[in-house]
């Protein structure tokens, strides 16, 4: 196995591990979360709350730089598209995420505790929800087009056109 084998395998491994992340916190957290908000948001509040920031904070540049090497190591390759594509689409990706979804989500889960429901909130919540599936199934689908470069031979690609 060489380097541009490992690197591309390192790269599929860790945008896999972003998106199985996500669909976890889409099936597990919320949907309990944002069912009845604030009440429901207690689960990122008080001494034992939720934290997934160090997560996020370190699974993106981990997945970056394997993207750039295998990038690079590929770009002479038949896998060439299936790094730029997926990187090109995740670092849109990240752009939105950083300007709209997690000051939107801070926001939300930052709400103080009441024991009541805010229609407005659970509206805001549902908007946030939607948006992030798209996002999801954006990742998703990123994911595929990466993992399908798997499968490609790491030979130089011909320069001639026949």
């Amino acid at each position: 196995m060489n380097s541009r084998n490992i690197f591309y395998a390192l790269a599929c491994l860790s945008f896999s591990v972003i998106v199985g992340a996500a669909v976890y916190e889409h099936v597990a957290l919320w949907p309990a979360a944002f069912s009845e908000p604030p009440k429901s948001l207690s689960v990122f509040q008080g001494p034992y709350k939720l934290n997934p920031a160090p997560f996020w904070m370190s699974i993106h540049p981990v997945t970056l730089v394997f993207m750039v090497i295998a990038l690079i190591l590929s770009w002479k390759t038949s896998r060439r598209r299936n790094v730029l594509i997926p990187m090109t689409g995740y670092l849109i990706i990240l752009l939105t995420t950083f300007t709209f979804f997690v000051p939107e989500l801070l926001d939300l889960t930052g709400t103080p505790y009441s024991d009541t429901v805010d229609p407005s909130l659970q509206r805001r919540a549902s908007l946030w929800v939607i948006l992030s599936l798209v996002r999801g199934g954006t990742l998703i689908v990123l994911a595929i087009i990466l993992l399908l470069g798997l499968a490609k031979s790491v030979n130089h690609k011909s320069t001639s056109r026949n």
